[in-house]
């Protein structure tokens, strides 16, 4: 098996120099195609970095979140029954609520 050193990843394939240049087009929003021909490196191999990038995003905004378990999203339409022959949600002047 042939590791390079990289002290962001554990086994990785890659230098770290191309890491670090991949995590900079990901910052930058480039897709996995555009960063695929820009560093050199196969689609794959990019895209299995990306979705290593977004799950570690997700990791890191749950444990800062101050919601636990379900959350209940409810809407609401206040307002008159009426509008010149239009009801319900399709009556114009009616405020919409949203709420969790």
């Amino acid at each position: 098996m042939n590791t390079v050193k990289n002290k962001y990843i554990k086994h990785a394939h890659i230098s770290e120099r191309k890491f670090k240049e991949i995590l900079k087009c990901f910052c930058i929003d480039l897709t996995v195609t555009q960063t695929s021909n820009l560093i050199g490196i196969n689609r794959n191999t990019i895209n299995k970095y990306y979705s290593k990038f977004r799950v570690r995003i997700v990791d890191l905004c749950n444990i800062d979140s101050p919601f636990a378990g379900e959350i209940e999203v409810d809407e609401s339409y206040f307002g008159v029954k009426r509008v010149k022959g239009k009801r319900g949600r399709g009556a114009r002047g009616k405020t919409i609520e949203f709420s969790l």
